[in-house]
């Protein structure tokens, strides 16, 4: 009995006289604000992972956060393009794994062999500290494997100076020490994410206190586990 509406953007004027309005917009992007990011060569995550934008052979992703790991390892597999299915065969031999009713342990004596890398891909951090230190403590392990594997370069402690017509202009730690240019035919933004809060703003504004959860309430270092758990008691307490 659930009424579902779609294609219309919702404001105030058509939630009042509702006895509870729930705002689970999620997140938008941030902007980085880097000189030069109006650049052609320069896109959102979104438009990636969407297929509206195919990147070269060299990528610079910016943000070594859950969303820029999985779009560099979104890039680095060939299906990237396509947006087929990962093939099984190749993720066996990625890993070095096999059926353990044939193969002893289920690993292959010649081990791991990763397939080249559809891309040569960079990624990189302003947080001074080990990339994908912050990704979940039961996977994250297996998301920096798989960049290891497939050869992508992750750096931290990163200032983003400019983006140029060769790629970005980058130096290291407060000082801005080092300075150099990663070469780049395609530069992504994944550099975290902030509260789409213009509906519950919105509806503040008009009298209606609404109740907010998920991405909307909290951005930063999104949790899907906390977001279900805030719908469902939220949902008990209504």
């Amino acid at each position: 009995g659930v009424k579902t509406k779609l294609g219309h953007r919702v404001s105030a004027v058509d939630l009042t006289g509702f006895d509870a309005v729930v705002v689970a917009t999620g997140v938008t992007p941030r902007d980085p604000e880097i000189p030069g990011q109006d650049s052609d060569k320069v896109c959102g995550y979104i438009d990636i992972l969407q297929g509206r934008v195919t990147a070269g052979d060299n990528v610079v992703v910016i943000g070594a956060g859950g969303i820029g790991f999985d779009v560099s390892e979104f890039l680095v597999h060939s299906n990237a393009a396509t947006h087929e299915t990962p093939d099984l065969a190749l993720w066996l031999k990625d890993w070095g794994v096999g059926d353990p009713e044939e193969i002893r342990g289920g690993l292959l004596a010649e081990g791991p062999q990763p397939a080249a890398p559809a891309r040569n891909v960079t990624l990189l951090q302003r947080k001074a500290e080990r990339p994908g230190k912050r990704l979940g403590k039961t996977t994250g392990w297996i998301h920096r494997s798989t960049l290891k594997m497939k050869g992508v370069k992750m750096i931290g402690g990163v200032n983003y100076e400019e983006i140029t017509d060769e790629g970005l202009r980058i130096s290291h730690g407060e000082a801005r020490e080092n300075p150099s240019v990663i070469l780049a035919d395609t530069i992504v933004l994944c550099a975290g994410q902030l509260s789409e809060r213009s509906l519950a703003d919105d509806l503040i504004a008009n009298g209606i206190e609404p109740h907010v959860i998920g991405g909307a309430d909290v951005a930063t270092e999104l949790d899907a586990k906390r977001a279900i758990d805030q719908g469902v008691r939220l949902a008990l307490s209504l």
